[in-house]
Order: structure tokens, then C-alpha cells, then sequence
């Protein structure tokens, strides 16, 4: 949920399934090293990363944290992101046009993220959010415009949404997005937009935001939603998650994140990384 200036609904009144609840296991931090982790969504682009990025790798892996999905979220940013994934092999690009850029979505930008595509495991961050002072026609046309592309080459797509999800959902069940799928990127709706989303063939992704002590609507998609539809990341550098608020967010502290959603739902830590892992790995399509 990129907001640097250089980068970047109804709910309907349905029940979904509960968890079942299990007790906790018993923690202690030696624990995560036998746990491990996908980050699906995190900007290792951004210069408070870049420039420090062998560490920042070394501090992942040592918190179990094996795969990091990095989006794109203008056309200048690509290059970055694609050649880091050249680099590293536990780095996945996907670029795309962030809502906030819709403006900028031109015949020639998409041609060239056509041509990134197959070296691509999703495309994204794109979407809808009408908190930015861009036009909802713009935005909507660069949305369809991006899926369609998706569509064209097989891949899954992270979606970006604030205050627009009525208009997202539309747009999705009109582009017939459900035959790709991909990511609710730090998902911000209720827990019946949730089961709308699901029932299109998309995860929901579970940020640090469900850390803070005064989350109640995260708290409440995550009890509310089955394990097997989500997926976790960091959106570093943005949403830090407890207890490390203050400071940018980084992959390492995914687990601070994994471990407040095996507490919400009352089931062992290595359950949740198991799952969580397991729906990364099929919607990116990843070994």
C-alpha cells in the first residue's frame, strides 16, 4: 500500500465458516528457524531497502522467510524490480501500475509491461483507491486494461484496493479475473467483502496492521476467514508490525505477523506458516 510520491462498499450480510479453534503451542523464537515463510508483497525496490539489501535478505532468511513477491507500482520502477529477481532467485517480480499512476497508464507503458510479463509471476500492485486525488474513470480504465493483460498471459494478480470495493468486485467478475486469481494485497475490507473476494478465486493477504493493539476489522477477517484463503506480508517498508513499530518494516518481521494470526485463531504457529506458504506457492505458481 505504496503512498511515496515517487512510487508507489456495501458489506453484504453473510456468515463465513469459523475456524475450528485448537490450543496454542507452546513458542519460543528458536522455533521460527524450522518455519518457513513467503512475503507476498513487499518493495525491496525501496531505497531504505535497496541500499541495504544484503542485510536485509540475511535478517529473512534467519526468520524462515525463504521467497519475497516485489511489485511494481510505476513503469520507471520496473527495471529495478526485474533486474533484483534476475539476481536472486528468491525474488519474484511482478510489475504493474499502482492506481495512483492510472493516469499514466498509456499504450506504450502496457506494451512494455506486456514484454516484462513472461519473466513475471503476477502482475501488480494494481487496483482501485479512491482516497487519491486520481480520476475513477482513469483508474478503472488502467485496471481493466492491466487484468486483461493479465488474463492474456496466465498470470495471478496483487490487488490494491481502498474505499472502491464495490466497483473492484464489478470489475472483477466483469473481466472474468477468477480465471487467474491472485492476492487481496493488505487487505482492508470486512470479513463479508472477504468471502466475495474468496468466491472469485483470490487469497487474502494478512499485513501487520492485525498486530496493533487497536486492530478490529483485520482481527475479524482473520478470525472469520478459513487458513486456507490467506496469505501473509510485510508491504515493507510500510505497516511494521508489532513489536517493532518505529522503525521500516522489513521481511524479517513477517513472523511477528504469522504469529498474531496462529493466536487469533488458535492454532500452532507452524500451521499457519505451512498454510500460508502453500497458498503463495500455488497461486504464484512456485516450486
Amino acid at each position: 500500500m505504496r503512498e511515496i510520491m515517487t512510487r508507489g462498499g456495501q458489506n453484504r450480510n453473510r456468515k463465513l465458516p469459523f475456524a475450528r479453534e485448537k490450543p496454542l503451542s507452546f513458542f519460543c523464537p528458536e522455533m521460527v528457524h524450522f518455519l518457513m515463510f513467503i512475503d507476498t508483497h513487499c518493495h525491496l525496490d525501496d531505497p531504505s531497502l535497496r541500499n541495504r539489501l544484503g542485510n536485509v535478505l540475511a535478517a529473512a532468511a534467519a526468520a524462515g522467510v525463504e521467497r519475497f513477491v516485489v511489485p511494481g507500482v510505476a513503469p520507471e520502477g520496473w527495471d529495478d524490480i526485474m533486474t533484483l529477481a534476475a539476481g536472486d532467485s528468491r525474488i519474484l517480480a511482478s510489475p504493474g501500475i499502482h492506481p495512483m499512476h492510472a493516469e499514466r497508464c498509456s499504450d506504450g507503458e502496457l506494451h512494455q509491461l506486456e514484454t516484462l510479463a513472461c519473466k513475471a509471476v503476477a502482475i501488480g500492485e494494481i487496483g482501485l483507491d479512491y482516497t487519491y486525488d486520481v480520476s475513477r474513470d482513469a483508474q478503472q480504465r488502467a485496471f481493466r486494461a492491466q487484468l486483461r493483460l493479465a488474463i492474456r498471459h496466465g498470470l495471478p494478480v496483487l490487488i490494491h484496493c481502498r474505499r472502491a470495493f464495490q466497483d473492484l468486485l464489478r470489475i472483477l467478475r466483469e473481466e472474468g479475473a477468477g480465471r487467474v486469481g491472485g492476492v487481496m494485497h493488505a487487505f482492508s475490507g470486512s470479513p463479508e467483502i472477504a468471502a466475495e473476494c474468496i468466491g472469485l478465486g483470490f487469497l487474502i493477504s494478512i499485513a501487520g496492521t492485525v498486530t496493533y493493539g487497536n486492530a478490529v476489522r483485520p482481527v475479524e477477517v482473520v478470525r472469520r476467514t478459513p487458513l486456507d484463503h490467506l496469505v501473509l506480508e510485510t508491504d515493507a517498508p510500510d505497516m511494521t508490525p508489532e513489536p517493532h513499530r518505529g522503525r521500516p518494516n522489513e521481511p524479517a518481521f513477517l513472523p511477528e505477523t504469522a504469529r498474531r494470526v496462529a493466536e487469533i485463531k488458535g492454532v500452532p504457529l507452524g500451521e499457519v506458516a505451512a498454510v500460508t506458504t502453500a497458498n503463495a506457492r500455488k497461486v504464484f505458481k512456485l516450486q
